[in-house]
């Protein structure tokens, strides 16, 4: 064959080929938009419906988007000739490989299932969950992504979330602050106790029922530990949390309390 019959032969199969090319470009930039318009409408109905909390409505959303995108590439390989059921063959030939790689995110899967069954969290909580400790920003389809204290996108397996401990302290109205306050040994620590009291329970969002606690910890050579545990909601923890101790600063200062001190005969004992 020479050259002009080599072209005449190549250059139907390429034109071919090439419509069938841009044909797909075209489907797969038109479908993308359609689906992430439908997803959109989809949340937005969700929204006004009010009927679906949130972590749901993205959850359905994320089902809805992969099986439109699966039933594109279906499409799209409907165009070059594969047809679904030689790409049905294919897959059911690469199974165990499949099943294999796919083992870890069907799990996940699984367990954001269950998930929503259970409802151990929705989207807002403040969560400890697979090792991670923050406000839920997203349960997604295979992982559920957490904002923690310091401001950083954390993504979390839902398997390893559902198959640890989770504790949701935003599941009830209050939760407890924890801070402890010491004062010498010449400190009589009920005194300490009631100027604390009034202080504590002034601070702002503090809860009123359950009132603060404030009672002797434990005795140290320093002098009296004492616990001061005030309540509030979560939102307002790290508030609460740091106005305590500005308070405990400011009460004992103000009555004049010493600072406490290791005693000598214990020091000396301790270096021996």
């Amino acid at each position: 064959m020479n050259a002009q019959e080599i072209w005449q032969f190549i250059s139907p199969q390429g034109a071919e080929f090439g419509i069938k090319l841009l044909t797909a470009i075209a489907a797969w930039v038109v479908g993308r938009w359609l689906i992430s318009l439908a997803v959109r409408l989809m949340g937005k109905v969700f929204e006004r419906g009010n009927k679906i909390d949130a972590t749901l409505s993205q959850y359905l959303q994320s089902i809805a988007s992969v099986l439109m995108n699966i039933v594109l590439i279906l499409a799209i390989l409907d165009i070059f000739g594969v047809k679904t059921t030689s790409f049905a063959a294919l897959l059911a030939g690469a199974g165990l490989a499949i099943g294999a790689a796919w083992s870890g995110m069907l799990g996940n899967f699984a367990a954001g299932v269950f998930m929503q069954v259970l409802r151990p969290y929705k989207v807002g909580d403040f969560i400890s969950a697979g090792g991670v400790v923050g406000t839920v920003k997203e349960l997604g389809l295979f992982a559920t992504t957490v904002i923690t204290p310091d401001n950083v996108v954390t993504v979390v397996g839902n398997g390893k979330v559902f198959g640890d401990n989770i504790q949701n302290y935003s599941a009830l109205p209050v939760r407890r602050v924890d801070c402890v306050a010491k004062v010498a040994n010449s400190v009589n620590p009920l005194d300490a106790i009631a100027r604390l009291q009034p202080v504590i329970a002034a601070i702002p969002n503090v809860a009123t029922d359950p009132a603060p606690v404030i009672e002797i910890l434990e005795f140290t050579p320093e002098g009296p530990k004492l616990c001061v545990r005030p309540f509030t909601h979560t939102d307002h923890y790290w508030q609460v949390y740091f106005d305590t101790h500005k308070a405990i600063v400011e009460t004992f200062g103000a009555a004049g309390y010493p600072v406490p001190e290791t005693p000598m005969a214990y020091r000396q004992s301790a270096m021996q």
